[in-house]
C-alpha cells in the first residue's frame, strides 16, 4: 500500500514539476523589462571623441631595466604619437632586487620609446618604501636603466626632516651589487630633524 502511494507520488511529481518550472519561466518573461537595452556608459559627445581619435585604454608597460630593476608604468590612457604618445593619469612602479622600492604618480605623461624615456609633468609624486616623498614639477625616467631626473623644484620629506632643491638626480652605479646615488641640485635646503 505504501509503495503504490509513493508510486503515485512520483508520478504526480514528473508531471506537476516541469509545469510548475514552465509557469515560472514564462511569468520572467511576461513581467521582463521591455524598456529596451541597457544604455551606454559614455555619452554621444565621448563617443563621438573615441570615433575620431585613436586612444587606448589602460595600457601597461613592463620591463626590466639592464640594472636589474622591475619596471611597470600604466596610464588609464594613452594617445598614440609618431614615438610612443601622450598619456593621462599615469603611475609607475621601480622594484629593484635590492630592496630599492620607488611608486611614482604623475597627472601627464610623454612616452618617447624612441629616446626610451618617459617625462612625467603636472605635478609628480614620488614614494620611496623607506618613508620619504618627493614633490616636482616634471620628472623624466628612463626605460632601460635605474635614472629618475627632475629639473624643476623638489620638495621632499620623510625620516629624516625636509627638503627643497631645484633638481635631483637618482641614478644605479653598475657594479656586482648597484648602489642607487641621489642627488639633490641647484641650491639645497635641508631642514634635519634628529630622532628623539
Amino acid at each position: 500500500m505504501a509503495g503504490r502511494r509513493t508510486s503515485r507520488a512520483a508520478a504526480l511529481a514528473k508531471l506537476v514539476l516541469p509545469l510548475l518550472a514552465l509557469a515560472v519561466l514564462s511569468t520572467l518573461f511576461l513581467f521582463a523589462d521591455r524598456s529596451g537595452p541597457p544604455p551606454l556608459p559614455y555619452s554621444e559627445a565621448e563617443i563621438d571623441a573615441l570615433a575620431r581619435e585613436m586612444r587606448l585604454g589602460a595600457p601597461r608597460y613592463a620591463a626590466v631595466t639592464g640594472d636589474g630593476a622591475a619596471l611597470v608604468v600604466s596610464a588609464a590612457e594613452v594617445r598614440p604619437g609618431a614615438a610612443g604618445g601622450t598619456a593621462r593619469k599615469v603611475a609607475a612602479r621601480l622594484r629593484h632586487p635590492d630592496g630599492l622600492a620607488i611608486d611614482i604618480a604623475a597627472p601627464d605623461g610623454q612616452l618617447d620609446t624612441v629616446a626610451g624615456k618617459v617625462v612625467l609633468s603636472g605635478g609628480v609624486t614620488i614614494v620611496t618604501g623607506d618613508g620619504y616623498r618627493l614633490d616636482t614639477e616634471r620628472l623624466t625616467a628612463a626605460l632601460d636603466r635605474t635614472r629618475l631626473e627632475s629639473t624643476s623644484p623638489v620638495a621632499a620629506s620623510g625620516p629624516l626632516g625636509t627638503l627643497a632643491a631645484g633638481g635631483m638626480v637618482l641614478t644605479a652605479e653598475p657594479g656586482d651589487t648597484p648602489r642607487h646615488v641621489l642627488v639633490f641640485n641647484g641650491g639645497v635646503r635641508l631642514v634635519y630633524k634628529p630622532a628623539r
